[in-house]
């Protein structure tokens, strides 16, 4: 199940969050996190089975809302590779699509997860070594919706 993020979902992410750290978080994305989810959450979702947070994602609009923003996606590492992060990633496409404002969805990654997205359909644009952390490069891709 797919469901919109409430306050009380955040102890349980921060679990989620340090369980994927070191190795898909830099220790310093925490304080960055909780931020968000304090003050950006606009459009972030749990995913839950059984009662059970499995992960969540989210995206926040730009530029005019010509643009969406795939943000905060991290999932328990026992579920990874089990498609949930496939459905939660097609699921917030789907919405975002519905804004007929929106031509690009573009994500920030790193070179740990990219290629999941580009299985998507997503194209990388830039890579920027060390720019989360040391060992931690960005990776930026875009899906287009339409063309500009």
């Amino acid at each position: 199940m797919i469901r919109p993020y409430t306050s009380k979902d955040k102890g349980k992410l921060l679990q989620i969050l340090r369980l994927n750290t070191p190795a898909y978080f830099h220790p310093s994305e925490e304080q960055e996190y909780l931020y968000f989810l304090d003050h950006h959450r606009e459009h972030y979702f749990v995913v839950a089975n059984g009662g059970n947070i499995l992960g969540a994602g989210g995206f926040n609009y730009a530029e005019g809302g010509k643009i969406a923003r795939i943000s905060w996606d991290l999932f328990h590492p026992a579920v990874q590779g089990k498609g949930w992060g496939s459905k939660l990633l097609q699921y917030r496409i789907a919405t975002v699509a519905e804004n007929p404002a929106v031509e690009i969805i573009s994500v920030r990654t790193t070179q740990l997860v990219f290629r999941f997205y580009e299985k998507f359909g997503f194209a990388l644009q830039e890579t920027v070594k060390d720019f989360w952390a040391p060992g931690f490069d960005l990776y930026w891709l875009e899906l287009k919706l339409k063309e500009t």
